[in-house]
């Protein structure tokens, strides 16, 4: 038996779709027999200009052999991504010419990382699972401006979203917020979610008390963050008593740069993207956590991975979502502070009314474990295989 694995990140490359892949390859090769085979074709790290790890072209490990495309270098801008995706899809289709599979799985936060995986599934008259992590045709709606653009795009990327959608055999969507956006689908749907994973877990995070207090952010810079909208004017209104430690990279950081410089900030820290262990550190030395979505209808349905990364540390967060991740963290996350996107007096208003907690979030962690989530999904995954289902039964 031989599995198909299409996912555009994996370890060491430093993103949610990386270390959700890499942490299922894990669940899948434990549920697997010596003699089955799974193959990977991903890409070097590119997540972050600024930070590359070394990775391997060609990997074996155990029954899995992982294949890396080089990436040209990027900013995170549109075309700069549509070019780097394109040598990925010719890479893709060489090294898949004339291979058989019994299963294809594709993950989408690359959109057409997911199409590529349909088109293959079908050539191949073989079972495609899709794990969908951000729907482009509602970004595009949101970050284009240009009405001729959108004009342009939406029907084409709409008609490609529903091609490969239908051709799936099983969907999951990592937010529930995601349900309703595909009403012509009609096979199995799942909803299992990013997750914690286990390095997070072993730290103690308890403890710290600054003055002025620190606010740290980590992750992605991009339009879909809006920090430029949010972090410079706040931190201009909260000087002295707070500072921001704003850690990665992103299409949207010269934004948030300019407008700091514009305002004459000196209280946000700006850092390059970091490994998890000085990540942790960062964690370990904060406040609070901070996390924003832009204000744009597409995020209203999105459930951020940080969400869970976050959670672990039973730190304070300090959430400007709407929507479903707003809804979700009200029932899930204790001791977590939500303001409007984008609006820094409601911000300044949830923190000045914030009262210090001791919380557990025990019931959040045991729920959220990635290992656990990405065991089920697995268990999944090979039942769409019959010989495996039958085992599996």
């Amino acid at each position: 038996m031989k599995i198909l694995i299409l996912s555009f990140y994996f370890q060491p490359d430093l993103c949610a779709g990386s270390f959700r892949c890499t942490a299922l390859l894990e669940s899948l090769c434990s549920k697997l027999d010596i003699d089955d085979k799974i193959e990977i074709i991903t890409t070097m790290p590119n997540r972050y200009k600024s930070l590359r790890n070394p990775a391997l072209t060609y990997q074996k490990q155990g029954i899995a052999t992982i294949r890396r495309v080089d990436m040209p270098n990027h900013d995170s801008g549109f075309v700069d991504q549509a070019l780097a995706f394109w040598k990925y899809w010719k890479e893709v289709k060489k090294l898949t010419k004339n291979q058989d599979y019994d299963l294809i799985y594709a993950t989408s936060a690359r959109f057409f990382t997911g199409y590529l995986g349909a088109k293959i599934a079908n050539k191949l008259q073989k079972p495609l699972y899709l794990d969908i992590r951000d729907i482009l045709s509602d970004n595009i709606k949101d970050v284009f401006k240009s009405k001729i653009t959108k004009s342009i795009l939406i029907p084409i990327i709409t008609y490609i979203e529903k091609y490969t959608i239908e051709s799936a055999t099983h969907l999951n969507l990592v937010s529930e917020g995601f349900k309703n956006s595909f009403p012509y689908y009609k096979g199995e749907v799942t909803y299992f979610t990013n997750g914690i994973d286990d390095i997070f877990l072993e730290n103690d995070y308890q403890g710290q008390h600054n003055n002025p207090k620190i606010i740290t952010y980590a992750g992605n810079i991009g339009e879909g963050q809006g920090l430029e909208k949010i972090i410079p004017e706040a931190a201009k209104k909260l000087k002295g008593k707070y500072i921001f430690n704003i850690i990665g990279d992103g299409g949207a950081k010269k934004k948030l740069i300019k407008q700091l410089s514009h305002l004459q900030i000196d209280n946000v820290n700006l850092f390059d993207p970091v490994n998890p262990d000085k990540l942790i550190k960062h964690y370990q030395q904060s406040d609070f956590l901070f996390l924003h979505l832009n204000n744009y209808e597409a995020f209203k349905k999105v459930l951020p991975s940080k969400i869970f990364e976050y959670g672990a540390s039973k730190k304070p967060i300090l959430a400007g979502v709407s929507g479903y991740a707003q809804e979700f963290i009200k029932e899930h996350l204790e001791n977590a502070l939500i303001f409007q996107p984008c609006n820094v007096g409601n911000l300044m208003e949830v923190l000045e009314s914030y009262q210090p907690q001791i919380v557990s979030r025990e019931n959040f962690i045991k729920k959220f474990s990635r290992d656990i989530i990405l065991d089920k999904m697995a268990d999944g995954i090979l039942a769409l295989i019959p010989s495996k289902k039958l085992q599996l039964a």
